[in-house]
């Protein structure tokens, strides 16, 4: 198992895991506007994405950071918005080899951190997360004010 840093090449690809990542999110299917949303982001340089491909070179997950900063630690942080593993390649150990891809990312940039978010009904994600060392926050509120 590999993982590479997305650039357009990876376009096609990248636009099917994404497209499976929104439908497990209760999303509609639509690869157009899913294709010209990584496109977007990639050209223009606004998020980083990583595909996990297995020995034979399948597209098995990807992670998604975008870059924000943290003014209290005058840092980059980077938030870990997206991560996704194909259902064929689920429980072979990508989903940690990604995460472990965005932290080496993480410090590679000197950044002061990295943040995620998951729903409450996600557990084997929880999981996953706290295995890997991530370390869930008691003592914050989370807020969304939708436009």
């Amino acid at each position: 198992m590999t993982t590479n840093q997305a650039t357009l090449d990876d376009l096609d690809t990248l636009t099917d895991l994404f497209d499976g990542y929104r439908q497990f999110y209760r999303q509609a299917s639509d690869k157009e506007a899913s294709k010209l949303f990584l496109e977007a982001r990639l050209t223009n340089e606004e998020a980083y994405v990583f595909i996990a491909r297995d020995d034979n070179g399948a597209a098995a997950g990807f992670t998604l950071l975008y870059p924000m900063f943290s003014s209290v630690r005058q840092k980059r942080v980077y938030i870990l918005n997206d991560l996704f593993v194909h259902p064929d390649h689920r429980r072979k150990g990508v989903g940690a080899l990604l995460l472990d891809r965005a932290v080496q990312f993480g410090k590679e940039q000197g950044a002061a951190g990295l943040q995620l978010e998951t729903e409450v009904s996600n557990t084997k994600a929880q999981g996953l997360y706290e295995k890997e060392g991530w370390s869930r926050v008691e003592d914050e509120f989370f807020y969304t004010y939708d436009l």
